[in-house]
This record gives structure tokens, sequence and C-alpha cells, in this order.
């Protein structure tokens, strides 16, 4: 977790945001899915960050801004218009779904952009109105980057 702020959000959230499963679907890269944990180094997300020749990677949503829920059309749409960004930034991205593993907080459709520096990133998270994100580094061990 980035404790290099104060988080106004509340205990509970953050400790939700912390057991979160962040999915990482198969796809045409031939990988295979996998799940990461904050604080867990994963092995599988470490061959997908040397498969793309990337040392890091940002797992972002569209979903919920500020965490109010939103409908399943508005948050489609808004997941389509993040979708549209990477395209025009040429970034490339795994598709994701985040979902805790018992809590009855709806999975959200995410992404796994590869590539993305966590300076970047922030302003990404920050420009979809999210509280936090997911980022992992050479070590591929995800970290929950608080935003607010």
């Amino acid at each position: 977790m980035d404790h290099s702020i104060t988080s106004n959000l509340e205990p509970a959230l953050l400790r939700a945001y912390g057991e979160t499963h962040y999915c990482v679907m198969a796809g045409t890269t031939g990988t295979d899915p996998f799940v990461l944990k904050v604080g867990e180094v994963s092995k599988e997300l470490a061959v997908v960050h040397k498969k793309f020749g990337v040392d890091c990677s940002a797992f972002v949503t569209a979903f919920n801004p500020w965490g109010e829920r939103l409908s399943e059309a508005e948050n489609a749409k808004r997941q389509e218009q993040l979708l549209h960004v990477l395209r025009g930034r040429s970034l490339r991205w795994l598709d994701g779904l985040g979902q805790h593993p018992s809590n009855e907080w709806p999975g959200e459709s995410s992404v796994l952009i590869l590539g993305l520096s966590l300076a970047a990133a922030k302003v990404l998270a920050q420009d979809l109105k999210q509280n936090a994100l997911v980022w992992s580094g050479a070590d591929a061990k995800p970290q929950l980057v608080l935003l607010r």
C-alpha cells in the first residue's frame, strides 16, 4: 500500500481494496488467467512483464467513480471510454476483473495496462475518478496506490 499520502477513505473500504482479487483474464496474448493480490509477488505477472518487454503495469478500472455505484450501462460506457483512451495512446493491456472474494460488491471490469509508469497510472486513475489503483514494478509485487 502506498503510505505516501494520508487517505480519507474508510478503513473498511481500504481493507476491501487490499483483499480484492485482481483477476487478469486469458486473451489472445496466449497468457493464462491469473490473480493479483496486493503485497504478494506474482510469478505469472513477472512472466507477462518479460513476455511484453516491460518492467511495470497498472491494474485500473473506470467503474464506479469515487466508489459510487453506477448502473451497469453507465459503467460499461465509462470502461469503453477508457479503452478508447488506451488505444489512442497505443498502450497494451490485458482484460481484467476486480472482485472481492466474499463481499457483495459486483466485480468491476478492469485492465492491466502494460508498461505504464506509476506517475502515468496515477494521472489516468485520477482522471477516471478512482480512489485507488494497483501498480506493480519490476518485482511483480502488486501494491495498492491510494489516490484520495
